[in-house]
């Protein structure tokens, strides 16, 4: 993987998701030892996080993770920069080459914004979230704390539920769990699923309760009401009655069963406060693990994973 970019978790083998989680664990002990976090793997490394779109978790973590390596990070936010003057892509990609850095972490809201990046610049790009279509470190994580939890993942059954058409995280979770041996299941609003399903081996499902029974993980997105026109659902109190995530609806799931949101969330929407919070909801241990995660990608796609 050194010196490749990292655009869609797709793109990626068996062998190659393997490799990641497993670097992941090593990290993870690395992120919850007491004392210095601070590694010399990326050291005289240059890593510039370029968003367009407002991000915490992702943004954070890439950014703690390349900074735990020992790279120098900068941030760059499309509010402040020259973006808001009406500077291009092309053109703002290529002023971050100019200076010298070794990757260019980027969210964008143009679909296929990572893929057209790695053809206009030379440093590795990584893919923090372009508009519905991808979304491979989220994908990552998701698979190492499902793993993390329940000791496996081939064989294991996955629902995701909610806003599937606008969701990069599902598209890029059902590439990555399909290819390590899970069941996927799509449940939501048949406006909220693909018009056109491309997705091989899924099972798509109108009613929640049908979904989720006897399933061993349940991935709740978020309803993106910013990404939406009006009128996908009746309401949100008619959303939340059909296919919110609440106490009732998990005892039809395995008595296991493991809760992921990609974050944020809208409590009481698509999940109840009671269901983030209980025993076995893993969305707390998601955010730990994407710093572990990350810290994994930049190091093999940097530094050859030495």
């Amino acid at each position: 993987m050194f010196g490749k970019s990292v655009t869609a978790i797709k793109n990626f083998s068996a062998e190659e998701i393997r490799t990641v989680l497993d670097a992941a664990y090593k990290f993870k002990q690395i992120i919850r030892r007491g004392g210095n976090k601070k590694l010399s793997n990326l050291r005289g490394k240059a890593i510039v996080n370029l968003f367009y779109e407002p991000s915490t978790r992702t943004r954070t973590s890439f950014e703690l993770a390349g900074k735990y390596l020992g790279a120098d990070v900068v941030s760059i936010n499309s509010g402040t920069s020259s973006i808001v003057k009406g500077e291009s892509l092309r053109d703002t990609l290529r002023t971050i080459e100019a200076m010298g850095v070794d990757a260019i972490v980027m969210r964008h809201k143009a679909e296929g914004a990572a893929d057209f990046a790695t053809q206009v610049v030379k440093p590795v790009i990584i893919n923090a979230g372009d508009g519905a279509h991808a979304h491979p470190s989220q994908a990552l994580l998701d698979l190492f704390t499902i793993e993390q939890r329940k000791g496996r993942l081939a064989g294991l059954k996955v629902a995701i539920v909610g806003d599937i058409l606008h969701s990069r995280v599902a598209r890029s979770d059902v590439y990555a769990m399909t290819r390590m041996g899970m069941e996927v299941r799509f449940a939501g609003f048949k406006t909220l699923l693909p018009r056109f399903f491309e997705f091989d081996g899924v099972k798509v499902y109108e009613s929640l309760d049908e979904a989720i029974s006897g399933v061993d993980v349940i991935n709740v997105l978020r309803i993106q009401l910013e990404r939406q026109q009006a009128g996908l659902f009746p309401s949100t109190r008619e959303y939340a009655r059909v296919f919110g995530i609440n106490d009732e609806r998990l005892r039809l799931a395995a008595d296991d069963v493991l809760i992921l949101h990609p974050g944020p969330q809208n409590k009481g929407l698509e999940i109840s406060s009671a269901v983030t919070y209980c025993e076995q909801s893993a969305i707390h241990d998601q955010v730990q693990n994407g710093v572990a995660v990350r810290m994994a990608l930049l190091d093999l796609t940097l530094g050859g994973g030495a």
